[in-house]
């Protein structure tokens, strides 16, 4: 399996393992009366899937997004910043003359 795939499959996983325990935190903390929505209704539990499934969605897209910036290389070499070395150096140019009015 590349490298590429099996980094995604376990950035979702972890994604979506994060979704589940927000789920568990929201029900445990009855947050604006889901778990009385998700458990005590008759189609509660679609609410409660499509909880896990939005915010796992999110949650995997933001870890895979982490995980793939920090696989960036280092740069170390200067970039910039190196006015020091050089030296001003005056530039004259002729204007034309204005008219007063």
């Amino acid at each position: 399996m590349p490298k590429l795939v099996r980094l995604y499959i376990v950035n979702v996983a972890i994604g979506f393992g994060l979704s589940a325990l927000f789920l568990g935190v929201l029900l445990g903390l009855d947050v604006a009366g889901l778990r009385h929505l998700i458990l005590h209704t008759d189609m509660g539990w679609l609410a409660g899937l499509m909880i896990f499934v939005f915010s796992g969605s999110i949650f995997a897209g933001v870890q895979f997004g982490i995980a793939v910036m920090g696989m960036a290389d280092r740069d170390d070499t200067p970039r910039g910043g190196l006015r020091q070395h050089a030296a001003p150096v005056p530039v004259r140019v002729a204007a034309p003359a204005r008219k007063r009015r």
